[in-house]
C-alpha cells in the first residue's frame, strides 16, 4: 500500500471523529471510531480485470468487544470513478442481542471474515478509481452512515494486453513425385498343358501390357520396376500334377514377357520377376461356383467341402463336371492360368516445370501437384495464386480455398480469407478449417462462438490449443491458457504467466521470445513492476515509448507502474 493511499485512508478515519449525528448512539459511534481495528485488506489490490468482471475479496477480524451485541451493520464495497460508480454485494453483520438474519458477531470474541463478490467491469474503471468500503449501522431505532472506509484504488487491466497471436492452419498437400502403378494380364491355358498359346498373345489385356511396355521405352519417366506371376491349376487333376503344371505355368508366362522385351533390344533388371506357383486354386473354384447360375451351385460345394482328402475331392469334381458342362466349359478352363501383375513407376514433373505450369497452365496439374508447387514460391502474392487456381480448377477440393484463406489472413485480410474458409467449410467440415474460421470469430470479439469452433476441431494440431489458450486468457483462467499454449515463447504465453503469479516466468519468456514490438518491451515493463525491479521498469517502458508513442497516456496512469512513478517521471 503506497504512502499516498495510506495518507488519504488515515484523513478519512481521523475526520469521523466529529460524530454529531452519532452522539446519542454510543455504540455505533465507537464501532466507527475503531474501524480501523478490522484489519480490512482488499485483494488484489489493485483490484484487476479477471475474463469480463473485477473480483474483490476482503478479509478482516471484529476484535473481541468491538461489536456491540444490540447493533446491526451492512457493508457495501463501492468503486468509484470520476462520473461514476460500482457497488459489489452487501455483506450484513450483528450483534449477538440484534434481531435479523445477518452473521452474528459475538461481543466477547469477536470475529474472523472473508467477503467475495465481483462486479461488471466498465471502461471508465481503467486505471481509476477509489475503492472504499460504505457502512450503515442501526441500534434499536437510531441508525447512523459511518464515512467510507477506503481499502484499496482502481482496476488494472493487464489482461488486455493479449495479442492478436491466432494460428492459422495450412493444410498439407500430400504430393508424391514418383507414383507407383500395377497393370496386369491373365493367360489361359488348355488341360494339363503349360504352353502359351498365340491366341492368348492377342488379347487385349496382353496388348495393354506391351503398350506399357512401349512408353516405358519411349518416356524417360516411366519404368517398369517388376513382375509378379501367380499361376495356377484347376483343382480336378492330380495334386503332384498340380503343382508342377503351377510352376510350369509361372516360367512360361516369365518366358513369354522376356521375348517382348528381347524381341525389342531391351534388358530386364535383375530380379524383375517373382514367380509364385499356387498349385491348385479350389478357392478360386468355389468362388466361380457360387457366382454361377448352376441351380445345384449349394448342394455340389456343401458335397465338396466335405471331402478332407483331397485326391478324392479332385475325383468327385471330374465326376461333376461331366454332369455339369458350365463347369467343364467355363469354370474349370478359368482356373488353368497364369496372372501377371506389372508394377511401373511414373515420375512426375520437377520443380522448375511445376513452377511453371502452376502459373501458365494449372488446368493440366492434379490437386496436389498445385498444392505442393505452392509451397514451391517465397512470396505471398504467388502462394495464393496458386492455391486460388487450386480451387478453381479443382472446385470439390477444400484445401485449395483454405490455403488461399490462409494466405490471406498473412496478408491481413481477414474479410476475404473468412470467405475462402467458409467456401471450404462448405465443401468439407474439416478440423483444421473449423480452427481457422475459430481464430478469426475470437478476433471478431465472438470469444464463446470461437471456443466452439476450437474444441469441435481437437486433434488437428498444437495451433488450436494455442488459439484456445488466448481465449482462456481473455476469460481469466490463466492456468488452463498455460496448459494449452505449451512451452511456447511470446507475449500472450508471458501474459498468462504474469497474470497467473509467476511474474520471472513471463520474463523468462520475454527474453526468449524474439519479439521486439512495443507491446512485448510494455508487459516486460510490468513483469519487472511485479518483481520491484524498479531499474527494469525504466528501461523497458522507456524502450516501449520509444517504439509506440501513444502507449504513453496508458502508461503514465497505469497502475502497474503505481510505485515508480517518481522513478518515471510521471
Amino acid at each position: 500500500m503506497n504512502a499516498t493511499f495510506k495518507s488519504y485512508r488515515k484523513s478519512l478515519l481521523w475526520g469521523a471523529a466529529s460524530l454529531v449525528i452519532l452522539s446519542g448512539c454510543a455504540g455505533l459511534g465507537s464501532m466507527e471510531k475503531e474501524i480501523e481495528a478490522l484489519g480490512l485488506e482488499a485483494s488484489p489490490e489493485p483490484l484487476i480485470l479477471r475474463g469480463d468482471v473485477v473480483e474483490l475479496t476482503v478479509t478482516g477480524k471484529f476484535p473481541p468487544k468491538y461489536f456491540a451485541k444490540k447493533v446491526k451493520m451492512e457493508a457495501t464495497p463501492i468503486l468509484t470513478w470520476e462520473g461514476g460508480s460500482a457497488s459489489f454485494e452487501p455483506q450484513g453483520f450483528q450483534g449477538e442481542d440484534a434481531a435479523g438474519n445477518f452473521t452474528v458477531v459475538p461481543f466477547e470474541n469477536g470475529k474472523s471474515f472473508t467477503y467475495t463478490a465481483e462486479i461488471p467491469f466498465e471502461e471508465a474503471m481503467e486505471d481509476a478509481g477509489t475503492l472504499a468500503v460504505s457502512i450503515t449501522g442501526s441500534k434499536g431505532s437510531k441508525e447512523a452512515t459511518f464515512d467510507p472506509y477506503v481499502i484499496g484504488s482502481g482496476v488494472i487491466t493487464t489482461p488486455r494486453w493479449v495479442q492478436p497471436e491466432d494460428r492459422f492452419i495450412l493444410v498439407p498437400d500430400a504430393f508424391e513425385r514418383v507414383l507407383s502403378f500395377e497393370q496386369e494380364a491373365v493367360i489361359n491355358y488348355t488341360v494339363n498343358r503349360s504352353n502359351v498359346r498365340s491366341t492368348e498373345l492377342r488379347d487385349e489385356d496382353w496388348k495393354s501390357l506391351l503398350d506399357l511396355l512401349e512408353l516405358s521405352l519411349a518416356a524417360d519417366s516411366v519404368t517398369l520396376t517388376g513382375c509378379r506371376i501367380e499361376a495356377y491349376a484347376s483343382p480336378e487333376g492330380e495334386i503332384s500334377l498340380n503343382e508342377n503344371l503351377a510352376s510350369e505355368r509361372a516360367e512360361s508366362a516369365s518366358e513369354a514377357w522376356t521375348r517382348e522385351v528381347t524381341r525389342r533390344k531391351t534388358e530386364l533388371v535383375d530380379g524383375f520377376f517373382q514367380l509364385v506357383p499356387k498349385g491348385e486354386d479350389w478357392d478360386g473354384f468355389k468362388s466361380l461356383v457360387s457366382a454361377s447360375s448352376i441351380a445345384d451351385k449349394d448342394l455340389i460345394l456343401r458335397v465338396l467341402s466335405m471331402y478332407t482328402d483331397k485326391n478324392k475331392r479332385e475325383e468327385e469334381i471330374r465326376n461333376i463336371a461331366k454332369t455339369y458342362k458350365e463347369i467343364e466349359d467355363t469354370i474349370l478352363p478359368e482356373l488353368r492360368r497364369s496372372r501377371l501383375v506389372v508394377s511401373y513407376d511414373v515420375e512426375g514433373y520437377t520443380d522448375e516445370e511445376l513452377m511453371d505450369l502452376c502459373m501458365s497452365n494449372p488446368d493440366i496439374l492434379t490437386v496436389e501437384e498445385l498444392l505442393f508447387a505452392a509451397t514451391l514460391f517465397e512470396e505471398l502474392n504467388d502462394k495464393l495464386v496458386v492455391y486460388q487456381n487450386a480451387s478453381r480448377v479443382h472446385s470439390d477440393d477444400f484445401r485449395g480455398f483454405n490455403n488461399a484463406g490462409w494466405c490471406l489472413m498473412e496478408m491481413g485480410r481477414m474479410n476475404q480469407a473468412k470467405e475462402q474458409f467458409n467456401a471450404a467449410l462448405a465443401i468439407e467440415r474439416n478440423k483444421a478449417v473449423l480452427n481457422n474460421l475459430g481464430a478469426i470469430k475470437r478476433l471478431e470479439g465472438d470469444i464463446d462462438g470461437a471456443m466452439a469452433l476450437l474444441n469441435e476441431a481437437a486433434g488437428a494440431g498444437a495451433e488450436v490449443n494455442f488459439n484456445k489458450g488466448i481465449i482462456l486468457i481473455q476469460k481469466g483462467d490463466y492456468g488452463s491458457a498455460l496448459s494449452n499454449m505449451g512451452r511456447e515463447n511470446t507475449v500472450n504465453v508471458a501474459l498468462a504467466k504474469l497474470l497467473n503469479g509467476d511474474a520471472a516466468g513471463a520474463k523468462t519468456v520475454l527474453e526468449n521470445a524474439e519479439d521486439d514490438s512495443a507491446v512485448a518491451s510494455y508487459v516486460m515493463a510490468i513483469a519487472c513492476a511485479r518483481l520491484n525491479d524498479g531499474a527494469g521498469v525504466k528501461t523497458h517502458l522507456t524502450e516501449a515509448l520509444s517504439k509506440d508513442g501513444s502507449l504513453r497516456a496508458k502508461a503514465e496512469r497505469d497502475l502497474e507502474f503505481r510505485d515508480f512513478r517518481e522513478q518515471l517521471g510521471f
